[in-house]
């Protein structure tokens, strides 16, 4: 069974700002993606997915799915033990560019 983890929710508004994520996949080294790279490798691992997830179900697209992975949640599991993960990272402090 494919679930959203609510383990780790991602609730400071602030990260929300951030424009970049790391992200993880099993078996394979992390990367630093912009959040709409991080969107589109979201929507590219939930369309293998048949059904999606309860918690993404009914919302009308899988980027909008992947949206609201990227708001609500940090990881997702696509089978027991096997994980996609993902976190907000800020290059630059605020304020400064």
């Amino acid at each position: 069974m494919i679930k959203v983890s609510s383990r780790r929710p991602m609730s400071d508004p602030l990260i929300r700002a951030c424009d970049h994520y790391v992200v993880l996949e099993p078996g394979k080294p992390e990367q630093l993606l912009s959040a709409d790279d991080t969107l589109a490798w979201l929507e590219g691992h939930l369309r293998a997915f048949d059904p999606l997830p309860e918690a993404l179900m009914g919302l009308g697209s899988l980027a909008a799915a992947a949206q609201r992975l990227l708001e609500t949640a940090c990881d997702l599991e696509l089978q027991p033990g096997l994980n996609l993960q993902w976190f907000a990272v800020r290059l630059e402090p605020p304020g400064q560019t």
